[in-house]
């Protein structure tokens, strides 16, 4: 097996690997650990394999929203078709930063994907609040914010395409919000970790509207400094698997006129403990 690492931020690919493997999967658990970010390359697996592979992190969150694939209800389907304009996850986002109990990590299974394009982006939250400075982590270290889906899910552009075309759910309640400490300590790491992000993140507690914006906004443009990011360039047969509580990702829809077919096996994850500065 062959670890290297995609930028000196986040992120590493794994050649060699087969996720099957008991040994393997341990070593991948490792990386997963230290790296945040790993895609494992040329994987040769069924669903079962998939979920498998996801219960050695934890149990399988069943999402809410996306459809699942008929003969697996514990997978999400994530597809796009050729004739579709919108992808979902096309904005930086967190998965789950809305459940009261936000999931560990998402593990996705490349099926069918687009010659050119459809890669992921991602970008550290750890090193987004490093960059900080000392006054904003003080002033956003003991604050919470408010974390939605119903502008998501239910209501943009991409959502009623994608709720037509038979990739979501057709929901239409509104799910409680969940509220979480904008600076938490990583569950493995220890190390804080920025947690807003521009999908799910709606208000910070406390704050007056002008004032929750602008302070959301300027967390926002700092986080999506290139220093921060790595990339994925997808081929058929891989498995990305990223940690939701130390990353933002983003799908890069620049593959119009193609299909992107995958799966998606999410991993339940703990409550999450506020930062510290000490």
């Amino acid at each position: 097996m062959e670890i290297k690492p995609i930028t000196g931020a986040l992120g590493a690919e794994i050649f060699g690997a087969d996720i099957r493997k008991k040994a393997d999967a341990e070593a991948v658990q490792e990386a997963f650990a230290k790296y945040g970010v790993i895609a494992i390359r040329d994987q040769n697996i069924s669903p079962d394999d998939h979920l498998e592979f996801a219960e050695r992190f934890g149990q399988v969150n069943i999402n809410r929203f996306f459809a699942a694939v008929e003969s697996h209800p514990k997978i999400a389907e994530v597809r796009k078709e050729a004739d579709q304009k919108h992808a979902i996850g096309e904005i930086w986002h967190t998965d789950h930063s809305y459940d009261e109990v936000p999931a560990l990590g998402s593990i996705l299974h490349a099926i069918d994907m687009p010659e050119v394009g459809g890669d992921t982006m991602f970008t550290s939250m750890s090193a987004a609040y490093d960059g900080l400075s000392d006054p904003i982590k003080d002033l956003i270290g003991n604050l919470y914010a408010v974390h939605d889906t119903f502008h998501v899910f239910l209501n943009s552009p991409a959502a009623k395409e994608a709720r037509a075309a038979g990739r979501l759910n057709a929901q239409d309640q509104v799910m409680p919000k969940a509220r979480h400490p904008m600076v938490i300590k990583h569950p493995l790491s220890g190390k804080n970790c920025l947690y807003v992000n521009p999908q799910f993140t709606t208000e910070i507690e406390g704050l007056s509207d002008i004032e929750s914006r602008s302070l959301l906004n300027m967390l926002y443009e700092h986080s999506q400094n290139p220093d921060f990011q790595c990339r994925v360039r997808w081929r058929e047969g891989d498995v990305t698997m990223w940690d939701n509580r130390a990353t933002w990702h983003k799908a890069v829809n620049d593959y119009h006129g193609a299909r992107r077919y995958m799966h998606r096996v999410t991993v339940e994850g703990c409550a999450l403990e506020a930062g510290s500065r000490a």
